[in-house]
This record gives structure tokens, C-alpha cells and sequence, in this order.
């Protein structure tokens, strides 16, 4: 059985655990006191161990799954880059095959992880937006898989492709004494220089913050501590497993979502992009406007029935603090 969070340390394993969410919770685990051990296909310097995986294929590391209490995998190419074959090619087969071979690690231990969480998007629930019954909230209980739009462009059906085959995959592992959550997160916003926060805060500092293409699009999103109280929480619920939405409970259409960022960073104005000035600027920085022009109006149903709650449910409290954050943290 896992230790619960009261208990003095627990041994962790993060699989991928290098990105803005793996420092994240490599630090919420080792300042607690856990026993922490990343993943990473570039080992270096950290204050917990760090071992070397290809994510593709068992080796030494498994060692580390043997007995643990928790494995939480991250592991996956970072979606900011262009669609071209290459590149889609990466991002499915490193979250799939990093997926896999966790699940055989599992099955071949001895004393196999009483957790497994997995990362999954909350980018797989279909385009939310236009008239009322479109834009109802998506969540895990009756929300629908997207992939099926009429005239979805061909990088959100691939997004959502890459979000089926990857749930698909760790679900059919086959680990039956361990429990296991796919994690279908929305943007996790933290202060840490280089996320996505920090890319927002530097636009709307610009005076760029305004409204993308209509602004009517949705934006799901989670705060950082949030987030990392969410882990727990499901760490600490026997019953909860499956497909968990982490966001949170109030999504905000694009133009209302940086509006509200405009006045938690004090700046009057923000100019607005049209599509096509979005098409280009993602040509330029070899990014994709899928990340901005999906709609995601995502909610979290089952953490809030199981009695989460949120320290930051509103965007504009989250932004505020987020902000306060960077000017402490950066003095």
C-alpha cells in the first residue's frame, strides 16, 4: 500500500521528471521529505537522485520502481515545435513507448508501485466553443473525445490522436496491483522562468496580451499549487482512479482570460493578434497555433465530487499571486 502523505517520506519515482511539472514536483516531494528519483534521458546534477533511461527500452533503473510508492510519469517530447513528420513522429512514440515499458517495469518487479499516474492532456476533449450546447464544459463523466470536428484542422486531430493512443497504452498495461490515474491536465501555470506563465506575463508586459483571433475560445488552467495539492489528494483517495481532469473549475474564454491578465500585471492594454498574424508568429518561433486557437473549456468533476478544493478556483486571484510570486522570488 502506498504511505499517506502524513507518514515521514515515501519513495517517489518521476519518469521524465526534468520539464516545468517534473521540477515542480521533484521539489514539492524532496522539500517534504520524500525519497526522489527522476528519470531522465540526460542525466545531471540534481538535490534528489537522478538515473538515465531512454524511455523506450527496461534497464537499471527499474531497480527504482521495485517497492516504491509512487511512479508519475511525464515523460514526452515538448509539443512547442512544428507538426512537420519528424516531430509528430517524436511526441506520439515518446509518450507511447515511455508509457509501455513503464507498465512492463511494473508487471516484472516484485513489489510493483501501489500508484501510477501518467500524464494524459485535457487537449483530447473535443473544440468547446460557438453555440450554447457546443460550448457546454467538458469533463471526465460525459464530456465527448474531440477528433471529429467538422473542419478541425489536421494539428488538433493529431493532438487528440496523440492523447488516445497514449491513454490507450497505459491502460492496457497490464498491472493489476496497482492503482492508476491518467492525469488530463490543463496548462499548469507556475512562476518559474520559461513556462507558460512567464511567456504570457512577458507578452502582456509587451503590451501584446490581448485578445487571440475572436478571443472566444477557451482556456482550461490550473494553478501551480493546485496542482501539486491535486497529486496529493489522489494520492491520498484509495477510490480515485481512471481519467481525472486537473484544471480548474472555471475556465475563461481567451479575450476574458487576458483581460483579466492585464489587470492582475497592471497594464492597461494589449494589442490583439488576428489568425493569420498567429499563423505567422507560430511559422517564425516553429510553433503551432493549435495551442492557441483550440478551444479547451475544461472542468475538473471528479476532484471537486471527491472533495478537492481549490486554493485558487478564479483566474484573476491565480494570476495575481502567480505575479506577487515572480517579484519575491526574482528581488
Amino acid at each position: 500500500m502506498a504511505n499517506s502523505p502524513s507518514r515521514s517520506s515515501r519513495r517517489i519515482v518521476l519518469a521524465g521528471g526534468t520539464g516545468q511539472v517534473g521540477q515542480l514536483l521533484a521539489r514539492h516531494f524532496h522539500a517534504r521529505g520524500d525519497i526522489v528519483t527522476v528519470l531522465s534521458r540526460q542525466p545531471h546534477t540534481a538535490p534528489w537522485q537522478v538515473l538515465p533511461w531512454d524511455g523506450r527500452t527496461l534497464g537499471d533503473w527499474t531497480a527504482a520502481i521495485d517497492g516504491a510508492d509512487l511512479i508519475i510519469n511525464l515523460a514526452g517530447r515538448s509539443v512547442n515545435c512544428r507538426y512537420n513528420a519528424a516531430n509528430r513522429r517524436a511526441i506520439l512514440d515518446s509518450r507511447v513507448d515511455s508509457t509501455r515499458v513503464i507498465g512492463q517495469a511494473i508487471a516484472a518487479v516484485v513489489r510493483p508501485p501501489a500508484l501510477w499516474m501518467n500524464s494524459s492532456t485535457a487537449t483530447i476533449y473535443r473544440h468547446a466553443m460557438g453555440e450554447a450546447v457546443n460550448a457546454r464544459a467538458m469533463d471526465e463523466l460525459t464530456g465527448e473525445i474531440g477528433g471529429n470536428e467538422a473542419n478541425a484542422p489536421d494539428t488538433w486531430r493529431f493532438s487528440i490522436d496523440v492523447a488516445k493512443n497514449w491513454e490507450s497504452e497505459f491502460f492496457a498495461a497490464d498491472t493489476p496491483h496497482t492503482r492508476k490515474t491518467a492525469l488530463r491536465s490543463a496548462m499548469v501555470m507556475s512562476p518559474d522562468r520559461g513556462g507558460i506563465f512567464d511567456t504570457l506575463r512577458k507578452l502582456v508586459r509587451l503590451g501584446l496580451g490581448g485578445r487571440a483571433a475572436s478571443g472566444k475560445q477557451y482556456i482550461s488552467w490550473i494553478h501551480d499549487l493546485d496542482f501539486v495539492n491535486a497529486i496529493e489528494f489522489i494520492v491520498a483517495s484509495q477510490d480515485l482512479d481512471g481519467c481525472i481532469n486537473l484544471c480548474s473549475p472555471h475556465p475563461l474564454p481567451n479575450g476574458e482570460f487576458m483581460r483579466a491578465f492585464r489587470r492582475a500585471a497592471g497594464v492597461p492594454i494589449g494589442l490583439p493578434a488576428t489568425k493569420w498574424m498567429l499563423e505567422a508568429g507560430a511559422f517564425v518561433m516553429r510553433t503551432e497555433t493549435e495551442l492557441i486557437l483550440k478551444s479547451r473549456r475544461v472542468v475538473p468533476t471528479r476532484l471537486l465530487d471527491a472533495g478537492f478544493q481549490f486554493a485558487f478556483p478564479e483566474w484573476l486571484a491565480a494570476a495575481r499571486d502567480l505575479i506577487e510570486s515572480i517579484k519575491v522570488e526574482r528581488r
